[in-house]
């Protein structure tokens, strides 16, 4: 076999943006293969999750955060792939090992959707068991969110927990780690999704909408302790909690509060590099406790439809980007 040309740098497959807009902006592009530097595995991709915060790069949501790079910008947060390399002082991880891995997207080598990502060790963990790659790469991010909202909240076994947006993908993991936890879920579902989300261990099922708040004390007069907001309905479910009580955000908003209410946002990349929280849900989705669900599978070539997809709504699970 003949391998590279000296001095000739390989090319991968990539998706991007040169410029922020809708979904035709994305682009198939051909981008330097990145190599690892110390503590750092690089991950043949195999499957790329798509979610919301994908559009928001794409978007330029995420300019604020990247002042100094510049364009293409590669999306994705969620990789899932086998390992071809590891860096000087990298002994956790091995090549030909199948791996999940949360990529910053707004750092200097892009996002996941490509063919090979470079990652610190710290935010890659094997595999879950008996999962196959595209299944696997809807995990991370949204089992992560969700784990950092319950651990803001740090209730008490026993005490309610409410969830919006539970038939969504951070939802649904909030309703099954905070069961995990030993908490009473309520949980909101549109009546299409009511049992499924009772299949997540949601203990009482309200509907979903404007009244979410009203439903919540009906059922508890006196208000929920804390509450994660998987709609973004934001100020709407100010009522439902109790005089003291914790509503946790997931997309940036922090308030105004009231009745001593706290309102407090959650960011995901202030615990990427967190292995052993990383590896306790790749385990738990590896013994079902964690439902990973796909919504369809795409080829790479098709992001642009799988954004646009994405931002109709209405999805049950994650779309997919293939990149075998």
């Amino acid at each position: 076999m003949v391998g590279p040309l000296r001095g000739v740098v390989p090319l991968m497959r990539a998706i991007g943006v040169h410029r922020f807009g809708g979904p035709e902006e994305l682009r198939l592009l051909d981008l330097p293969e990145p190599q690892v530097g110390p503590g750092e595995v690089r991950i043949r991709v195999h499957a790329a999750a798509v979610n919301p915060t994908d559009v928001l790069l794409r978007t330029g949501g995420h300019a604020v955060r990247m002042p100094n790079a510049s364009p293409p910008h590669v999306p994705g947060m969620d990789a899932a792939g086998v390992i071809d390399q590891v860096g000087p002082g990298v002994d956790r991880l091995v090549v030909g090992q199948p791996v999940v891995a949360l990529v910053l997207f707004t750092g200097p080598r892009g996002g996941a959707y490509a063919d090979h990502v470079v990652i610190p060790e710290a935010s890659v963990v094997p595999a879950p068991e008996g999962v196959d790659l595209h299944a696997a790469s809807t995990l991370l991010m949204n089992a992560l969110t969700a784990r950092v909202a319950l651990d803001e909240l740090n209730l008490p076994r026993g005490a309610t927990v409410a969830v919006t947006g539970a038939a969504g993908a951070v939802g649904g993991y909030a309703v099954e780690l905070a069961k995990a936890d030993g908490l009473l879920v309520v949980a909101d579902a549109a009546e299409r999704d009511a049992e499924l989300v009772r299949s997540f261990g949601a203990d009482h099922v309200v509907p979903r909408g404007a009244g979410v708040a009203e439903h919540v004390r009906a059922l508890l007069p006196d208000g929920v302790p804390g509450l994660v907001d998987g709609s973004a309905q934001t100020a709407e479910l100010l009522p439902a909690l109790a005089d003291g009580g914790t509503l946790i955000e997931l997309r940036g908003w922090d308030g105004p509060g009231e009745r001593d209410i706290q309102v407090r946002p959650v960011m995901v990349p202030d615990r990427m590099t967190d292995t052993k929280t990383l590896t306790e849900l790749s385990q738990a989705a590896s013994e079902g406790h964690l439902t990973l669900r796909v919504a369809e599978v795409l080829p790479a070539e098709r992001a642009a439809e799988a954004h646009r997809l994405l931002e109709a709504g209405a999805l049950r699970g994650r779309l997919v980007l293939d990149f075998t």
